[in-house]
């Protein structure tokens, strides 16, 4: 048995990055699923139950570790009032929106460990969250392969953009959660 292909090590890779929520692990699988190293239906599976489960851990933490938890929050007061804010607009939805938006979503389930909300009520929405949230990237990404092959092989072929792009998605992220932090005064 081969122990260094993606045939054996993607599922194993594809449920460790997907407890923390990784949106960048459920494209790749998508990409590999459209390449044939992987099979989709398994990759998604694997990647919106590890999702769920790592959220309703979160919940758990907020929920149950206070204390310790809290000492860590405060270093990130910015992202904790964007969040606040998203849950205070959204509420339930929140739980959907979050696993979209980089930066926040550990936070968010966090927060609502943290507060009142109601853990089963949380586990059957993060439920169906984790499935959309899976099932959009994966496929998104699967059906977009050619464009995301074409990309990479681009850069390959003029490795200094890559920084120069890496940069600029940065800088907008930034500018995005600035915009959105902004609009919440």
């Amino acid at each position: 048995m081969d122990f260094t292909s993606i045939e054996n090590w993607g599922y194993l890779a594809i449920a460790f990055f997907s407890f923390g929520g990784s949106f960048l692990i459920v494209a790749t699988a998508g990409v590999f699923a459209y390449l044939g190293k992987i099979d989709l239906f398994t990759a998604l599976v694997v990647a919106a139950f590890f999702n769920f489960l790592g959220d309703n851990f979160l919940f758990y933490l907020g929920r149950y570790q206070k204390k310790d938890i809290q000492k860590y929050l405060t270093k990130y007061k910015r992202k904790l009032a964007i969040t606040t804010l998203l849950m205070r607009k959204y509420g339930t939805l929140a739980i959907f929106i979050q696993k979209f938006i980089y930066g926040v979503k550990t936070l968010i389930p966090i927060i609502m460990g943290l507060g009142k909300y109601d853990f089963k009520k949380f586990i059957f929405f993060n439920f169906f969250a984790s499935i959309i949230f899976v099932t959009v990237i994966g496929l998104a990404s699967y059906y977009s392969s050619d464009a995301i092959i074409a990309i990479f092989n681009y850069l390959k072929a003029k490795p200094y953009l890559a920084p120069l792009l890496l940069a600029i998605i940065a800088l907008s992220v930034w500018k995005y959660l600035q915009l959105i932090e902004n609009r919440g005064r």
